[in-house]
C-alpha cells in the first residue's frame, strides 16, 4: 500500500476518534472499520489493519484508550481534548452575549468552537438561535478595525483615525470636521456588550491618558510606521474606575446606601468583595472608592434612586442635586 493511502487512513481513523468518542462514547473495532469505509469508500481495510493504525496513532503521541465491555468486547475512545466542556460552554456564551457580532458570524463561530469537541459533546453546547438578536450592523468593520488594532499593538506603532457618532436621523458624523485622532493603542476590550480601544491621545495631557474609543465609532484606521515605547501600566484599574467606560476626572467618592442585600450585591458586584465597604448608622452601610467622575458614575448612582446618597466630593454632590432637579422639573405638569 502506497504512504499517500496509508496517511489518508491514519488521518481519517484520527478524525473519527476525534468526531466520535469521548470520555462517554466509545465505538468498538467493528465500529472503527465501518466508519473508516464510510470515510473513505474504497478503503478495504479490517480489523487487524485498524488496529495497526491505532498502534501508529499512539505512537504520535495520540491518546487512545481502551475499555472492555461487558460481554469481553473492546472498545476505543480518545478522551484528551483541547478545552474542557465547560470552557466551551464558556466560550460559546461570551459569543452569543456579544451584541457587536452578527447572528450569521455568531452561528459560523460556535459551528467552529464545537468542532473542537465530539459531535455527541457539541449537542449539548449552547445554541444560537436561543439568543437576542444583534444590534450591531458595522461588524464587518469591526472585525478589520480589532486586526489593523492588533497589529499596531504588537509592533508598538501608532495609528490614526476619524471618531463619530450617530445623529437624530441615524446617520454616521464624524467629530471635529473629521479632524484625525493621533493615538498610542495600548490594550483592546470587550465591555459592556461593545469592543474598545485603549490608548494614549499624544495631542493629550498626561492626566488625560489613557482614554477609550469605541471600535464601531472609528473610520478610517491607518497603522503609521511611527513607533512608541510601550511603558507599564495598570489597565485593569484604569477598566475598573471607568464606568462604562465613561472618561472623566479619577477622585475618591463616599457613597450611603441603605443596607439592603440587592443593594449590596449590586454595590459588591460594580466595586469588587475587596472594596470599602462598612456598616453605616441606621441601617446603612458607607463606600469609599475611586472612580471616574463621569456621565456614566452619575447615571450608576441615580439608577439606585433613594437606596443612595452621595456624601462627597462636594462637586458630585451638587451634581447630583442638579440632575434629580432637572429630573423633577422633567415630570412637573
Amino acid at each position: 500500500m502506497s504512504e499517500a493511502k496509508t496517511g489518508r487512513r491514519l488521518l481519517a481513523l484520527k478524525e473519527i476518534f476525534l468526531r466520535d468518542t469521548d470520555e462517554y462514547n466509545q465505538l468498538s473495532i467493528k465500529e472503527l472499520v465501518e466508519k473508516l469505509k464510510i470515510e473513505i469508500p474504497d478503503c478495504s481495510a479490517d480489523g487487524k489493519t485498524v488496529k495497526r493504525y491505532m498502534q501508529t496513532l499512539r505512537a504520535t503521541g495520540f491518546d487512545i484508550i481502551e475499555n472492555v465491555g461487558k460481554y469481553g468486547e473492546l472498545f476505543y475512545s480518545h478522551q484528551e481534548r483541547l478545552f474542557e466542556s465547560y470552557q466551551l460552554r464558556l466560550l460559546i456564551d461570551s459569543i452569543l452575549s456579544a451584541r457587536f457580532i452578527t447572528e450569521e458570524e455568531k452561528k459560523n463561530i460556535v459551528k467552529n468552537v464545537k468542532k473542537l469537541t465530539s459531535k455527541h459533546m457539541a449537542k449539548t453546547l449552547p445554541d444560537p438561535i436561543v439568543y437576542q438578536q444583534s444590534i450591531n450592523q458595522d461588524y464587518q468593520l469591526i472585525k478589520l478595525h480589532i486586526d489593523k488594532i492588533h497589529e499596531a499593538i504588537s509592533n508598538n506603532k501608532m495609528i490614526t483615525f476619524q471618531y463619530g457618532d450617530f445623529d437624530l436621523h441615524k446617520q454616521f458624523q464624524l467629530r471635529h470636521q473629521g479632524k484625525n485622532y493621533q493615538i498610542k493603542p495600548i490594550a483592546l476590550i470587550w465591555e459592556s456588550d461593545f469592543y474598545y480601544l485603549i490608548g494614549e491621545d499624544i495631542n493629550q495631557s498626561e492626566e488625560n491618558n489613557p482614554r477609550n474609543y469605541r471600535l464601531d465609532r472609528m473610520r478610517n484606521i491607518i497603522v503609521t510606521e511611527n513607533r512608541f515605547v510601550k511603558k507599564q501600566q495598570d489597565i485593569s484599574s484604569y477598566v475598573h474606575n471607568s464606568f462604562h467606560m465613561f472618561s472623566g476626572e479619577e477622585q475618591w467618592i463616599t457613597l450611603q446606601f441603605i443596607l439592603n442585600q440587592a443593594v449590596l450585591n449590586g454595590v459588591i458586584d460594580k466595586f469588587g468583595v475587596d472594596s470599602d465597604i462598612k456598616k453605616g448608622d441606621n441601617n446603612t452601610f458607607i463606600l469609599k472608592a475611586k472612580a471616574k467622575q463621569s456621565v456614566g458614575l452619575k447615571g450608576w448612582i441615580l439608577g439606585w434612586g433613594s437606596y443612595v446618597k452621595v456624601l462627597s466630593p462636594p462637586s458630585l454632590v451638587e451634581e447630583i442635586n442638579e440632575e434629580i432637579k432637572k429630573m423633577a422639573a422633567a415630570y412637573k405638569k
